[in-house]
This record gives structure tokens, sequence and C-alpha cells, in this order.
């Protein structure tokens, strides 16, 4: 896919870029038919109930199930699936979170829309020399209980030296207000530097926490000038909200700072969403995700998007 100019200077400036109709009609209810068909593969004999847990949540997600998940198929719930004895109540369609973080080379729907002409396309014009994806995962806002998303960036969870994070979101069902859609701080890429970063607790180990950038020994707590900056980045008038048809692709800058609120309404919302990383940045052994789980390769194991 060839981008225009005016495209290419308008991500720059505001570090998101809106594509509608990228993904046809056809191909958007077969990735949804699949989302269907993949719940069915949910075992909750042996399914540990890991919940997908965010910042806005006091957690930070971190067991096992969870860091295995990179070059696997994972089911992540959703913590208002689940009734105050820690029971499931809603049936696995209407109670999954997340479903990855392994979609791009083990399922053949979502592979193809991840590794092709287009994608490495726009990864040339966005200057990439080695681009590697990672991290592909379903996300879904489930009806009424789909939880808020706090101000965050991307090169927070997928760190590298320099930062190269870019993020690839579908939207695989229309995206609206009501029900979550992605709100962009524009420009906030440009504006506010990377402070902090997720690492896991140990290499090998399970559990996960944020420290101070550069300062890894030191976990992070906010001084009063950034606690003054988060109350700044929670206040929602200060961003641009995606309100998009199914279909749409949203480019989003590592560094910009976005956000999605509660589900609100009655309909779901479906997205496909992986990263990609410069492969001749430094992508260290302190990032959660690496492949293998135990066995840190920085992005030696990501997947090529050129030939």
């Amino acid at each position: 896919m060839t981008l225009t100019e005016d495209q290419i200077d308008s991500f720059n400036k505001e570090g998101c870029l809106i594509i509608k109709g990228y993904l046809d009609a056809e191909t958007v209810k077969g990735l949804n038919d699949e989302i269907q068909r993949l719940y069915t593969e949910v075992d909750l004999k042996t399914h540990p109930m890991t919940k997908f847990t965010t910042e806005a949540d006091g957690e930070h997600i971190g067991d096992k199930y969870f860091l295995e998940s990179s070059d696997k198929i994972h089911f992540l719930f959703e913590p208002g699936s689940f009734n105050e004895n820690g029971k499931l109540e809603r049936p696995v369609d209407k109670a999954v979170n997340k479903i990855g973080h392994g979609l791009h080379f083990l399922n053949e729907k979502f592979r193809a829309i991840t590794i092709n002409d287009g994608i490495a396309s726009i990864c040339k014009q966005m200057g990439y020399k080695d681009p590697k994806a990672l991290q592909s995962m379903v996300i879904v806002k489930q009806p009424r209980i789909g939880g808020e998303v706090p101000p965050h960036t991307d090169s927070q969870f997928l760190y590298t030296d320099p930062i190269s994070c870019l993020g690839f979101w579908f939207a695989l069902e229309d995206c609206t207000l009501e029900n979550g859609c992605i709100g962009y701080f524009p420009g906030s890429h440009k504006k506010y530097d990377v402070k902090r970063r997720l690492v896991r607790e140990s290499a090998t180990g399970t559990g996960t926490k944020f420290v101070r950038l550069g300062d890894t020994y030191k976990d992070w707590t906010s001084t009063e000038e950034e606690k003054k900056e988060e109350e700044f980045f929670a206040d929602r008038s200060h961003y641009n909200w995606a309100v998009i048809p199914a279909g749409s692709l949203v480019l989003i800058h590592g560094n910009v700072i976005h956000v999605s609120d509660a589900n609100k309404s009655d309909k779901s919302r479906n997205a496909y969403v992986f990263h990609v990383v410069e492969g001749f940045a430094e992508y260290d052994e302190l990032n959660w995700l690496q492949i293998p789980w135990d066995h840190p390769k920085g992005s030696k194991n990501f997947t090529r998007l050129y030939s």
C-alpha cells in the first residue's frame, strides 16, 4: 500500500493515522468468524482463569500463562466476567478480553493480514530497515463489561533502544464512543518522553512491574510533578477519538499517548492488533515478551516482514 505524503505528514505530526477501508467486508467477516471458532478451543477445566488487568485496576499481569503466550494462542478473561466468588459467570465468547500473543504465526487467517506486501510497504515508508512483528492479539471490548484502558504508550511495554515500536490496530467491528473506541493525544509522541517501562521481575521468572527508564532496579513511583502530568493525561478533552467503521486500520506511534474507555453499550468491539519493532534496535531481556518465553533472545525470533 502506498501512503500519500499528506498521510505520512499527518502521522508524523499527530502520531496516529486512520486508514478507513483497509480490510474489505469479506476479510472482516472471516476474521470475526475465526474469533468465534477460536473460542471453542478454550478448555475451562484446565484454563488457569487468568484475567487481563490494566494499570487502572492497580494490578499488572504477569503469571506464567500470560508470559508463555508470547508464541502461543492463549485466552485472557475480562475481570468483569467473574462473580464475587471468583467463578466465571459468562459464556466464553462473552467473557474473553484478549486472545494472543502469537496469532500472526500460529493462525493462517491472522498471519495473512500481518505478513504481506501491504504491511511491508507501510513499514518501508515509515523508515524501517528490518521490521519485525510481535505481540499479535485479538482485543475484545465485551458489551457492558469491557474495561477502560488508561493513558499509556506502547513503547512502555515493548521497549527498544532506540525506541521503534509501531502499532497496527485493525477495527473488526464498528468503533464508537459508546463501545470504547481508541482515543489518542495528537502530537504527544513529540511532547512527552517515555519515563518508565514494564519489565519482568526476573528474566526467567513470573511477575511484571514498572521501573523508571534508565534505572531498571528502581520500581516506578510517580513524583509529584509526574502525578500532575498523569492527571493531565487523564483529561479526555485532550484526545481525538477514532470513531471508525469495521475494516479500518489505525497506525499508532509507539510514543503516542492513547486510551480507550469502558464499553457501556450492548455491542462488542473486536480488534486485531500487532506491533512492529526495528530489528536493528536493542530489544533486551527485561521486556515481558520473549520468544521462547523463558530464554530471552531479544528480537532474534520475531517475525521478519521483509523477505
